[in-house]
């Protein structure tokens, strides 16, 4: 568990290490100074939170999001929201450097949230 990270909304652990390789639980797009508050409007800012508490956990464990090798997305709305996610997606990493990923919708997420988001890393050997 990171301290300074989102406050889980079910058992898990923020990380989990083997072997060097990193698996991020979901996060959601709620924030960690306030986890009570009401999430951000649309997709956009969904997305940037979400990819913010996945940037807090990775930190707290000395990675960032160059270390990611995989992410895994999931969208509440995918037929409205797939295409602003891509043209987001990209702004997140280093050109030419995207992981590989997926994303699939679903009919549901915790907190109410348009996204979900979890990853694969890779600790530098």
């Amino acid at each position: 568990m990171i301290a300074s990270g989102p406050r889980p909304v079910a058992p898990f652990s923020h990380a989990v290490e083997s072997d060097g390789w990193v698996f991020v639980t979901g996060q959601m797009p709620t924030d960690p100074a306030a986890p009570e508050a009401p999430l951000p409007e649309g997709i956009e800012a969904q997305t940037r939170r979400v990819v913010d508490n996945l940037r807090i956990v990775l930190g707290g464990i000395g990675l960032g999001l160059e270390h990611v090798t995989m992410a895994r997305i999931y969208l509440t709305q995918f037929e409205r929201d797939y295409a602003a996610l891509n043209a987001l997606w990209p702004s997140f990493f280093e050109v030419g450097k995207l992981p590989a990923r997926t994303t699939v919708g679903v009919t549901a997420l915790a907190v109410g949230a348009l996204v979900e988001i979890d990853l694969v890393a890779r600790r530098p050997g």
